[in-house]
Order: C-alpha cells, then sequence, then structure tokens
C-alpha cells in the first residue's frame, strides 16, 4: 500500500497518509478540519531490499565475453612503434 502525499490550501498544512490504491483520496485536512484537501504527484520511492541476503553483486550485470575471441590480448593497447631517427636534409 502507498504512502500519499496531501496538502490543504486552506492552512498550508502538509501530510503523508497511508492508503490504498482502492481508496477515495481524502477531502478534509486533519489540523483545520476543512474540506479542499489536494493529492500530490509523487515521484515515489525506488526498490529496497531490506534483510540479510540481499547484496549489491547480486545484481550486477555481468561482463560479456570479447567476440573476437582473442581474450586479454584483444583488450591490450598495441604497441608503439620505434621511433626512426629524421633523415638529413639534402643540400642544393
Amino acid at each position: 500500500m502507498p504512502t500519499y502525499e496531501y496538502v490543504c490550501p486552506k492552512c498550508d498544512h502538509a501530510f503523508e497518509f497511508f492508503q490504498s490504491m482502492r481508496d477515495e483520496p481524502l477531502t478534509q485536512c486533519p489540523k483545520c478540519r476543512k474540506k479542499g484537501v489536494k493529492r500530490l504527484i509523487g515521484g515515489g520511492a525506488g526498490l529496497i531490499f531490506k534483510g540479510t541476503g540481499f547484496y549489491i553483486t547480486d545484481y550486477k550485470k555481468k561482463a560479456s565475453p570479447e567476440k573476437s575471441g582473442g581474450g586479454d590480448a584483444a583488450k591490450a593497447p598495441a604497441p608503439a612503434a620505434p621511433a626512426k631517427p629524421a633523415a638529413p636534409a639534402a643540400a642544393k
């Protein structure tokens, strides 16, 4: 069951209420008892795992093997070409 956020435009009282999705939205402010309470649109909460047995590594995406079949050699950087000495300039 979700927790809904409400605000009263008459007294500016903001509050949360835990209710079923099938229940009608609240209309009366619990502080000033006037009608006209508005339900706010919330961003929601992310999925939270509580308790033992949940580890971040359980849900990590496994690395896919290289399609080239080169293994670690395919990931290694290419060796640098040896530097050639500059050719002497020809005099005219």
